[in-house]
């Protein structure tokens, strides 16, 4: 039986990659409430429910594609409500690669 990661793997061969623009407007409808458009998480909501800097190196090291995959697909904790049923796979694997962009040198 595949895994979540062996799964994920073939749909982003599988499929096209969402358009950067496109992606950009995922983010600002299902991320940027808490997580800000930057990926700093400095909104309200950011720092009401102390959501990572996601534009930080070492959370960025610290977290590899499948964990932030993981994350969007199953949510995490009681705060952010898993996207398993209303995003598809291209998206979830955009996002990803969306937050990739985020890291400062």
């Amino acid at each position: 039986m595949p895994t979540l990661k062996t799964a994920a793997a073939l749909l982003l061969l599988a499929t096209p990659a969402l358009a950067e623009v496109e992606v950009k407007d995922l983010w600002a409808k299902k991320c940027q409430g808490c997580h800000a458009m930057d990926g700093s998480g400095d909104t309200e909501r950011g720092r009401k429910y102390k959501v990572d800097d996601l534009t930080d190196p070492g959370w960025q090291a610290r977290h590899s594609d499948e964990k932030i995959e993981k994350a969007i697909f199953e949510g995490k904790g009681k705060v952010m409500k898993p996207f398993k049923d209303r995003l598809t796979p291209e998206e979830i694997a955009a996002l990803v690669r969306h937050v990739r962009t985020f890291k400062r040198p």
